[in-house]
């Protein structure tokens, strides 16, 4: 019997953005800021410059098995403000993963466009999980653990482009106002520099 199954989750974003004195793709190429606007701050741990762990939230499999994946992600940006994302590593909290032979992967990427003299974002998160199926749902009919595993990556994922289509954005514009603070009041650089946002 095989035992063995994968789950898939993809989501695409496009938000309209209003651009201000400077392009999103400036704000883009601080791959940190990205990461620290979209994130839990109590979930999220900076191990290098470009290097993070993050703790998802609870999630509930089945109603059967409840676990927390801990990734460690890589996040970095090209010189025209592309970021990218990829998980090195991670851990399951409440799953034997070695046992069950469990093995996440998150992708991503994030970066601005033009479109008819209109700028937007637009970004694209793909998440895959492979593990090898519990007995206690053998019985279970394989297309409908794949269903339920894919919706459950999905709404992980819907839950990160929440965060890109209201946070990210705030942020950029409160970061457009510290940057127009700094060059309108250069008497209180220094100050302003230290009480960064």
């Amino acid at each position: 019997m095989n035992t063995n199954t994968e789950f898939r989750a993809s989501e695409t974003v496009k938000i309209l953005v209003e651009e201000r004195i400077v392009p999103i793709h400036h704000y883009l190429s601080q791959p940190q800021r990205v990461v620290k606007a979209i994130a839990d701050p109590q979930l999220m741990e900076q191990l290098s410059e470009d290097r993070y762990r993050l703790k998802m939230r609870p999630l509930n499999f089945m109603d059967i098995y409840k676990f927390q994946p801990t990734v460690v992600l890589k996040v970095w940006s090209e010189n025209n403000g592309i970021v990218h994302l990829d998980s090195e590593e991670y851990d399951i909290k409440g799953i034997n993963a070695a046992k069950h032979c469990f093995y996440l992967k998150l992708t991503g990427q994030l970066s601005s466009c033009v479109i008819n003299q209109q700028t937007y974002l637009k970004g694209k998160a793909d998440l895959q999980v492979k593990f090898q199926i519990p007995p206690a749902l053998w019985i279970t009919p394989k297309p409908l653990l794949e269903m339920a595993g894919n919706s459950l990556l999905k709404s992980v994922l819907l839950r990160i482009k929440q965060k890109l289509l209201t946070q990210l954005l705030t942020d950029y514009y409160h970061w457009i106002h510290y940057i127009s603070l700094i060059e309108t009041d250069p008497i209180n650089q220094e100050k302003l520099v230290i009480n960064k946002i």
